[in-house]
């Protein structure tokens, strides 16, 4: 299956989907807040793969990652969607590694959470932030 719009229609339809400010990223911001985790900062646009929290002094990022476009298996299959999306798929889990690398390489710890994850187990994310904030990675 290919993609089923033009060029500039899927420029458009992608360009409208949120980077920040998501349902899970404001459900995480809100909980690390009431758990009184100051000092994040918000899409540090300086950091590889501009996480969705970071805490420079403790290096710490934080990205909340949608399970489609991230390439989660309950959520995306390749060959299911098409040629485009899987390329795209693809793209974006060698991009999230590679940015991985680069901040393990400055020293900093770096938290993934699926959006669903966020949902479900907000609490659990939180825990997770704290003990990395903590130095327990």
């Amino acid at each position: 299956m290919t993609d089923n719009l033009t060029k500039e229609q899927r420029s458009y339809t992608m360009s409208r989907i949120r980077r920040r400010d998501t349902l899970p990223e404001l459900m995480l911001r809100r909980a690390v807040w009431a758990a009184g985790l100051r000092g994040y900062r918000i899409d540090r646009s300086t950091l590889p793969g501009r996480p969705d929290l970071s805490w420079g002094v403790k290096r710490v990022a934080v990205f909340i990652d949608g399970a489609f476009w991230h390439g989660h298996p309950s959520a995306f299959r390749p060959g299911k969607s098409g040629k485009y999306w899987d390329e795209k798929i693809r793209r974006n889990m060698e991009r999230d590694e590679k940015s991985n690398r680069s901040l393990e390489v400055l020293g900093w710890t770096v938290l993934r959470f699926w959006d669903f994850e966020v949902k479900k187990d907000l609490e659990g994310c939180v825990e997770r932030i704290e003990a990395a904030l903590a130095g327990g990675g």
